[in-house]
């Protein structure tokens, strides 16, 4: 039986021979708070008071919330005005601010910690370009701009792919990661927030420089974006994703599959409507997992899984009997291991 690691790289490989379907995260050694992202966000816990990152954003996470999130209003954007965004904006020196062993130092401790020979080591980098965008100015004054003033908004965008890959390759240089599960959501569940010749013409040419860089580092990417991305899959292609992570049952996955052709792997599928809900039951979680991987697990190149942006459910019980059902399903069809136990690396 391969190891998750060995298995997850076989199903990525267009004439790969995994002997089972990946179960949802398993092949990563997931290590969130990284130097970088306690220096942008500081900590953050549920029922928090109000705090601002290290870009200005106030972050807000109710005692009724799920997660942390950007509070953006008319009285605290950080960028009120685009056409004077310099004299708004301080981006953080990352390179300058995040360096040296005694910030590193237990870091890297959690990384040698890691058997790498069965997980691929996989920080994440939190807010992309797109969300870091309206972290900064919010959703309706960034839509807005780019008919309004897309040459400051250009300008702004450059500023914040430079700083992105800043976070990388400072990432990069101080942890050397077998993979790196990047965040940016680019629509909701029916459509992408921009019209995709807008987000070829903003985004698209940063994650091609970005990712390429990666690729010639020896990195793998999962880009995470639970959004409907139907009209840019090959795009996705282009920027060199290995993996999209978080791929809605509202875009046509089979129709995805087929264009992708074994170019790009696609990770997601469930329901999260269906499988993480407070009243859920184990059925619905097991049936929605079971259908998943049945209709598009024999396809080759896709991984049924969760589509959060991180292992682990809002309800706890319910990622069991996914990666459970999961299992279940690897033992029945290809006659691995069962029960499979859960294998998950967070460390």
């Amino acid at each position: 039986m391969l190891t998750p690691k060995q298995n997850f790289l076989e199903t990525l490989k267009k004439d790969g021979h995994p002997d089972r379907l990946v179960n949802n995260y398993e092949y990563g050694a997931f290590l969130p708070g990284d130097p970088i992202e306690y220096y942008i966000r500081g900590s953050y816990y549920q029922g928090m008071e109000p705090k601002k990152d290290a870009f200005g954003t106030e972050l807000i996470w109710p005692e009724d919330s799920v997660a942390v999130m950007p509070h953006v209003t008319e009285e605290n954007q950080v960028i009120p005005d685009l056409e004077e965004w310099q004299d708004y904006l301080k981006v953080p020196e990352i390179a300058k601010e995040v360096s040296g062993d005694e910030v590193w130092g237990p870091f890297r401790e959690r990384i040698a910690a890691v058997p790498r020979d069965e997980y691929l080591l996989m920080p994440f980098m939190h807010t992309g370009l797109f969300e870091r965008m309206h972290f900064l100015m919010g959703f309706e004054d960034l839509f807005c701009s780019f008919y309004e003033d897309p040459e400051d908004l250009a300008d702004l965008f450059q500023r914040i792919a430079d700083y992105r890959f800043e976070v990388f390759k400072t990432l990069i240089d101080h942890t050397h990661p077998d993979l790196i599960l990047s965040h940016d959501d680019w629509g909701t569940k029916q459509q992408l927030f921009m019209q995709p010749d807008l987000w070829r013409e903003f985004i698209k040419p940063h994650y091609e420089k970005l990712y390429s860089y990666c690729h010639d580092e020896g990195i793998i990417i999962v880009h995470h974006s639970d959004s409907f991305l139907e009209p840019i899959i090959e795009d996705l292609i282009d920027i060199h994703a290995d993996v999209w992570q978080g791929v809605l049952p509202q875009n046509n996955i089979d129709q995805l599959l087929e264009i992708a052709d074994g170019r790009i792997t696609l990770q997601g599928g469930l329901e999260m409507g269906i499988c993480d809900r407070p009243d859920t039951t184990e059925e619905e979680v097991r049936r929605n997992t079971r259908e998943v991987c049945e209709k598009w697990g024999p396809k080759g190149h896709f991984i049924p899984s969760i589509t959060y942006g991180g292992p682990g459910t809002l309800f706890p019980q319910n990622y069991g009997y996914v990666w459970d059902e999961i299992a279940k399903y690897n033992h029945e069809v290809y006659g691995t291991e069962y029960p499979y136990p859960y294998t998950q690396y967070v460390g």
